[in-house]
């Protein structure tokens, strides 16, 4: 099995030749296909989230190195153990990585994501920047009908992560202005799931004049958050103000500009992990009645009611190029650099 692996934090991930694994219990063996590459791997690849102020949030806790990135994984079941039911070898399907204990409260109430002893793929077990992937049940395969397995593979986490957030605010930007701030993989991914699950106007907000127009082809009307007068702009397109923002950064100046288009009684969700510090002023909180919220992936049903949305052609397709599995190191750089529009993903 060739695997490409974090061995050092900070440092370039290494080629591996390893045995391939034989799935035993309720194990699944999938031969990878396509694995999309996320911010989330940059992070872990550095050991840490950026928390503003020279503070850093140390990921290496509760990780074993060498350890195999890459958590957005599509491909073909290929070996099953023994408690293994509910699917063939030979089956086509994207993985849910966001697997928790299984035992604890969090789990038993459908939170998989969100389980703080998690056992996720390419997080704290080994993922899919390979060319095999063992997964603990078939519970967690999802058929992608026939989309192809270079896009299927990004919905286990830029789509998911996606529908998670777009969901928390469907019952406010009905008929009404949404603000989508950052096009990457997710943002994009948002955009084009909000278009298909809701009647918003969208406004799409980023830095890369090659992204606005992409995202100007699908109908949404955008503005270079660049502009001195970003927030004006997105205050005149929203007549003032909008009733929910989405921030795909997650960073200081984003989340400042989406609290900053928010209308009375709005609703910012953040789901970027790009880092630092929220600064805001606490008495407009209240005073304007604003919600700030976070959004982590996606729960196991919420990957199930969007496995259906992607079977049944109602979400469109974003952006994806495919890279070489060994370039691995080289699509992190490109990644960093922010080089790309939409998802790169790798194909063993």
């Amino acid at each position: 099995m060739i695997s490409y692996q974090l061995t050092q934090y900070g440092q370039p991930l290494e080629r591996a030749e390893t045995v391939r694994p034989d799935p035993v219990g309720t194990e699944v063996l999938v031969q990878v296909e396509a694995c999309g590459v996320c911010h989330s791997d940059l992070h872990l690849r550095d050991g840490f989230f950026n928390l503003g102020e020279g503070k850093r949030l140390d990921l290496s806790k509760g990780r074993e190195l060498p350890l195999t990135l890459g958590h957005e994984i599509a491909g073909t079941v290929v070996a099953l153990g023994p408690a293994a039911g509910g699917v063939e070898v030979g089956a086509r399907r994207v993985v849910y990585p966001w697997i928790g204990c299984g035992g604890c409260p969090t789990c038993q109430a459908g939170q998989e994501h969100l389980c703080a002893r998690s056992r996720a793929l390419g997080v704290t077990r080994p993922g899919g920047f390979s060319d095999h992937v063992l997964v603990p049940h078939p519970r967690y395969l999802f058929d992608f009908g026939d989309r192809p397995v270079t896009l299927a593979c990004t919905y286990a986490c830029s789509g998911l992560t996606a529908y998670g957030a777009v969901r928390k605010v469907l019952s406010r930007v009905e008929g009404q202005p949404l603000v989508i701030i950052g096009l990457g993989g997710v943002g994009f991914a948002a955009l084009r799931l909000a278009q298909a699950v809701t009647t918003a106007s969208i406004i799409a907000v980023d830095v890369d004049r090659e992204t606005l127009q992409a995202a100007a082809e699908t109908g949404a009307a955008v503005v270079n958050a660049r502009a001195d007068d970003a927030a004006k702009q997105i205050r005149r397109l929203t007549d003032g103000g909008a009733p929910a923002a989405i921030d795909f950064v997650g960073a200081e100046t984003s989340a400042s500009l989406g609290l900053g288009t928010l209308a009375t009684g709005g609703l910012l969700v953040v789901v970027g992990l790009f880092g630092g510090e929220l600064r805001a002023a606490l008495p407009l909180l209240p005073l304007r009645s604003l919600t700030i919220q976070g959004s982590y992936v996606g729960s196991p049903e919420e990957m199930r009611e969007l496995m259906e949305l992607v079977r049944t052609g109602t979400v469109s397709a974003i952006p994806v190029r495919p890279r070489p599995l060994g370039d691995a190191q080289t699509v992190l750089n490109d990644l960093r650099d922010g080089r790309g529009v939409g998802r790169m993903v790798l194909t063993p």
